[in-house]
């Protein structure tokens, strides 16, 4: 697919739950409303949380929704060529270092304090870091406006090749979100943290960035992030509808009265055809129903 898309981009480590649903929604009606492809991708080189017959459910979940993608589904673990290459050049371009800190001596530390700068070569048991400097990145969000961040004071140098030998989700997320076939991220404000990494990573690979929409984070009653590390329960197919017509409530888009709908299309018909970005709440955290 070589036309600019949008995407949806699941981890397989468990089954789609409302807040993970949210955020397909979105980046469907999104593309659907602008006319441009849907690409889901399924973000799967992190082997290790893999979890068995996830993609699967996540497939299944999305097409009783009515959320049917363009083309072939993309998988990262097809695309690993692509990441190593993005190394090498990451590596030629002088910025990266061999780090042996483990995750405890590390523990409560926010910002790597840049203990392995000097190792400039490989060696056993080392993640490959990349050296970050104090400029400050900005960009602005369709939804959450304006947005600084220093990753010398944010997060430090960061890790784009695990000591295991895989990818780090930085890297990989910043070389397909770079690449000439997506120009529209819509995603959860969770991973808004995330995108000044990215962007860093894609100015170094001389990548095209794509522009970003960050969509308020579902959390439970007592604060807690709805994902599949804390238990969110996953999605009822049975009410594909009635999760549709709530996701659509939730992102400010005032659909009319439920029973106007017959489908699923019928609700999806409508979102494309109402999108509103600027009705969606700018706001970093949303109340699950």
């Amino acid at each position: 697919m070589s036309t600019p898309s949008g995407r949806f981009a699941p981890s397989p480590t468990g089954p789609l739950h409302l807040g993970s649903l949210l955020a397909a929604t979105a980046s469907f009606l999104d593309a659907r409303s602008q006319n441009i492809p849907w690409t889901l991708r399924i973000d799967d080189i992190d082997t290790p949380r893999n979890v068995p017959g996830a993609a699967d459910d996540i497939i299944r979940t999305l097409v009783a929704h009515g959320l049917h993608w363009d083309g072939t589904i993309v998988w990262q673990s097809q695309r690993l060529a692509h990441y190593e290459a993005a190394v090498h050049t990451l590596i030629h371009t002088g910025r990266t270092f061999y780090c042996r800190c483990s995750r405890r001596q590390l523990r409560g530390i926010t910002v790597y304090p840049g203990t392995c700068r000097q190792r400039r070569h490989p060696a056993p048991e080392t993640a490959l870091r990349v050296e970050v400097n104090d400029a400050e990145f900005e960009f602005i969000d369709r939804i959450q406006k304006r947005q600084q961040n220093r990753l010398f004071e944010t997060v430090g140098d960061f890790i784009v090749k695990r000591r295991d030998g895989l990818i780090a989700y930085q890297l990989a997320t910043a070389v397909d979100d770079g690449s000439d076939e997506i120009s529209q991220v819509v995603r959860g404000s969770d991973l808004l943290d995330n995108t000044p990494r990215q962007l860093f990573l894609m100015e170094l690979l001389d990548l095209e960035p794509p522009d970003y929409a960050h969509i308020p984070t579902l959390v439970s009653a007592n604060g807690q992030k709805l994902s599949k590390q804390y238990h969110a329960a996953p999605v009822e197919v049975a009410h594909a509808r009635k999760n549709l017509y709530k996701i659509l409530c939730l992102l400010g888009q005032n659909p009319p009265v439920e029973s106007e709908f017959s489908s699923c299309e019928a609700l999806l018909n409508w979102g494309i055809h109402n999108w509103s970005m600027d009705a969606i709440p700018a706001v970093k955290n949303l109340p699950a129903p």
